[in-house]
Formats: structure tokens, sequence, C-alpha cells
């Protein structure tokens, strides 16, 4: 048996297997981890939507006063909406244009619900730049293709609300929606 002087300190240690440092080292990791876990927490929370967002998420629109030919300009998201009662010839222009020939192919019926072909509900935002095209309102200017018109930069958008002539790269953009009856959209929701 080996006297006490013939025993360093190393070799006690050793003999358990597990030392005092590694145990700090494996606490002062634990404790930074869950400092770090700690501190992102609230980074992420700040991310989520905040109350009036959430709130914002859906909107009803009533459509049963949008006559035929008619268009109006509401608030979905801050952004403008527009909701349109397509007539029979703005159908039949939309539905005469091949769809191989537009920059961003859809049809009408891409557009719109099935069986409510006459109801067009986009958002009221020319894909260039972001601003708020004409033609949703009474006697503005529609453009050369009588759909919407952005006079910033010179869109042309089509009764369909495809892009025609400018330098829009898409389509105005059609947002989820849902009939909840024959005069009522809930846009927002997913079917």
């Amino acid at each position: 048996m080996a006297t006490l002087e013939q025993i360093e300190p190393g070799d006690i240690a050793q003999e358990d297997g597990v030392r005092r440092r590694d145990f700090l080292n494996v606490a002062a990791v634990s404790f930074a981890g869950v400092g770090a876990a700690a501190a992102v927490v609230p980074l992420v929370t700040q991310m989520s939507p905040s109350a009036d967002v959430l709130a914002q998420a859906s909107t009803e629109v009533d459509i049963s006063a949008i006559q035929p030919g008619q268009a109006i300009k509401t608030v979905f998201r801050k952004q403008p909406l527009f909701v349109r009662h397509l007539t029979p010839k703005e159908i039949a222009e939309a539905d005469a244009v091949p769809v191989n020939s537009l920059r961003d192919p859809q049809s009408l019926e891409d557009r719109t619900k099935p069986g409510k072909t006459q109801w067009l509900i986009t958002m009221g935002v020319c894909t260039h730049l972001g601003c708020v095209p004409l033609g949703a309102g009474e006697g503005e200017n529609r453009g050369e293709f009588g759909g919407y018109f952005c006079p910033c930069h010179g869109s042309h958008y089509d009764t369909a609300a495809r892009i025609r002539k400018g330098p829009a790269p898409t389509n105005l953009v059609v947002p989820d929606y849902v009939f909840r009856s024959d005069t009522v959209v809930e846009v927002g929701a997913k079917a």
C-alpha cells in the first residue's frame, strides 16, 4: 500500500473517474445554456403578431350593394382590398384572352371561386412597387384593358386584375376568402 507521500493529488481524482473540474465545467455550460434560452424567449415572443394584427386576420365584406360593373375599395390587414362585381361582358373579355400570352398566366377561373366568377376579390396593391392602382372607384381610369391602372409607373391590369402592360411583374394578389352567404365574403379565411 502506498503512503500519503507517494500519492499525487491527480491520482485520487482519476480513480473516481470524475474530477471536480469536470463537474464545474458541466455546471457552467448548463447555466450558460439556460441563460441563453431565457434571453432568446423574449426575442422570439416579440416577433409574434400583436393583438391588433390578429384581430385583423380576417374581415367580412358585405357585397349585397355592389352592382354589376362596380367595384369597392375596403381595407384588409391595413392594405387596400378591391371587390369587383364583373359584368358578363367583362367576364367574356377576360375569358377571351389566351392564358399562355399573359406575363403571369392565370385564367379568370383560377382567380375566382367556382360558381362565383362574377366576383373578383384582389389586394389593391400594385405588384411593381406597392402603389394603389386606380379603377375601383367611380370614374377612375381603368387603363387600356378595362381593369385597373397604376398611374405611378404605368401598369395596366385587365378585367381579371391580370398584368397586361407595364412594369408590374405579376397579377394583383388574390387573398384567401370564403363566401359565407350570397351577400357576405370573409377575406382571410381559408376554405
